[in-house]
């Protein structure tokens, strides 16, 4: 499977292949033409409160991969449907956060890797 992660706010390419948005929340100041998105899978994103404790905080970015993993696990519809795209063809997971090095579109392409 061919997997790529991208900052939503970073211009689509034709390499991109199916763009997914793993966020819960649509992204500031962008519309659907401007992000490129042809997925939004709000659901497989880390539950709000998650993401509220988590706050992009690297001291705390073990655990919230460890607990981001956990809720995967649970949450088999999200994770089938991701997997479904992922046969058709390359995939970039779409995020909005600034930080690049500590967000669950991480997560994901390295459980998804494997």
């Amino acid at each position: 499977m061919k997997i790529k992660i991208k900052r939503v706010y970073e211009k689509p390419a034709k390499e991109d292949g199916i763009r997914i948005l793993v966020d819960r929340l649509w992204p500031r100041g962008l519309t659907k033409e401007k992000a490129g998105i042809d997925l939004w899978l709000k659901e497989i994103a880390p539950s709000t409160e998650l993401r509220k404790w988590f706050r992009h905080d690297p001291d705390k970015w073990l655990e919230f991969e460890k607990r981001y993993r956990y809720e995967l696990k649970k949450n088999e519809e999200q994770v089938s449907l991701l997997k479904d795209q992922m046969k058709k063809g390359m995939v970039t997971l779409v995020y909005g956060a600034k930080d690049e090095e500590h967000n669950e579109a991480l997560v994901l392409k390295e459980l998804f890797s494997r």
